[in-house]
C-alpha cells in the first residue's frame, strides 16, 4: 500500500486508541504515528526476506597460526580488530554475533599473541613490583625495676648488728688496765656475755 494513499484519520484513530492505555511523553508522539502511519503502509507487502550471509571462507579455516581471516571480505591479518571496526563499522562482539561465532572464537593470530604476550612479560609488564619489607624491630626489654627500700630494709638488721658490734670493741678498749684481775674477769666475762647475747638477737632478727 502506498503511504500517500493512507487515510490520516485511520492513523490519528490507532494512535489515540493507543494513547487511553499507555502514558508516553510528549517528545515520543512524533515517533509513534510515525511507526503507525509506516506500519500501515506495509499492509499487504510481502515480507522483507532476511539477508543469506555467505562468509568468504569457512569458520574452521578462518584461524591461522599466523594469521587470521574476515569472513565478512576475506582480509588476512594479524588481527582483525581494527579491519572490522574501519571497514565494517562492527565491534569485536557484534562481528562475533553476526557470523554466529563463539564468545571466544580468536580474532587475533595465535603466534601474533604469543609474541606479544612475550615482549610484555620481557618488559616487565603485568608483575607487581616487590614492595621492601623493613625488618621487624623487638621492643626493647627494660630491665626489672630493683625494689631499693626492700633491700634497704633487709639489709638494716645487718648494718645495726655491725655497728653495736663496733660500738662494743670500743667499749672493750677503755677497760681499767689489768691491776685487778679479778674485777677485769668478771667485767670482761659480763661484757662479752652482753655482746655475744646482742649478736645473737640481731642476726635472729635478720
Amino acid at each position: 500500500m502506498n503511504t500517500e494513499e493512507i487515510n490520516p484519520h485511520l492513523t490519528a484513530k490507532i494512535v489515540v486508541n493507543y494513547m487511553r492505555h499507555h502514558r508516553l511523553a510528549p517528545d515520543q508522539l512524533g515517533d509513534l504515528i510515525t511507526s503507525v502511519h509506516r506500519a500501515i503502509g506495509q499492509l499487504g507487502q510481502p515480507p522483507e526476506l532476511e539477508e543469506v550471509l555467505t562468509p568468504a571462507v569457512s569458520v574452521r579455516r578462518s584461524v591461522h597460526r599466523d594469521y587470521v581471516i574476515c569472513l565478512d571480505c576475506g582480509h588476512r591479518g594479524k588481527t582483525l580488530a581494527r579491519h572490522i571496526a574501519t571497514r565494517h563499522g562492527l565491534s569485536r562482539d557484534e562481528y562475533r554475533q553476526r557470523w554466529g561465532l563463539r564468545s571466544n572464537h580468536p580474532l587475533t593470530a595465535p603466534a601474533y599473541s604469543e609474541h606479544r604476550s612475550s615482549m610484555a612479560k620481557a618488559r616487565g609488564f603485568g608483575h607487581k613490583l616487590a614492595v621492601p619489607v623493613a625488618p621487624t624491630q623487638k621492643p626493647a626489654v627494660s630491665p626489672a625495676p630493683v625494689d631499693t627500700a626492700r633491700n634497704r630494709g633487709r639489709d638494716a638488721p645487718i648494718d645495726l648488728v655491725r655497728h653495736r658490734s663496733r660500738m662494743w670493741r670500743q667499749r672493750l678498749q677503755y677497760l681499767p688496765p689489768a691491776g685487778n684481775d679479778h674485777v677485769l674477769g668478771s667485767r670482761l666475762h659480763s661484757d662479752s656475755t652482753k655482746i655475744s647475747s646482742i649478736i645473737l638477737c640481731d642476726w635472729s632478727i635478720v
